[in-house]
């Protein structure tokens, strides 16, 4: 029962990463902590590492502490669901969309479509206060109906 019980808190817990991943790109990148996230917006930087890549790390931090400690039960499912949120993320966001490696170029699903759609959209104000498409595995629906 306990590995009923991991599985079921592993795909709770990568399914909960997109809500804190909107939650975090609209409320703390595109608030507070937009010193970090603005040159993410900018073409000008000519660094491959990005500050915002510091979002990752921070994380990656979070998600082995719960590899770590025994003080949460099912910390290893919750650690490895953000592991493998992070993993999605990465090649989803910095592979897929923004081409940090040249793969998947080509990808003409209706999917991958919607989410390069909504992303476009979100790059397409340089400022933090006027963007939208905060999410990046479940676009709005609007993208995911156009063809």
């Amino acid at each position: 029962m306990n590995i009923i019980y991991s599985i079921l808190i592993f795909f709770g817990t990568f399914a909960g990463m997109e809500f804190m991943a909107w939650f975090t790109h609209k409320y703390v990148m595109h608030g507070f902590l937009w010193v970090l996230h603005k040159d993410h917006h900018r073409k000008d930087h000519n660094s491959w590492w990005e500050r915002n890549d510091l979002f990752f790390v921070f994380y990656a931090a979070i998600s082995m502490f719960f590899f770590m400690t025994d003080y949460v039960a099912f910390g290893n499912a919750i650690g490895a669901g953000i592991a493998a949120y992070g993993a999605t993320y990465f090649l989803v966001h910095d592979i897929f969309i923004h081409q940090r490696f040249k793969l998947f170029r080509k990808a003409n699903h209706w999917y991958a479509k919607s989410i390069r759609r909504a992303h476009k959209i979100h790059h397409k104000h340089l400022g933090k206060e006027e963007s939208e498409c905060f999410g990046m595995l479940v676009p709005p629906l609007r993208y995911l109906k156009q063809k």
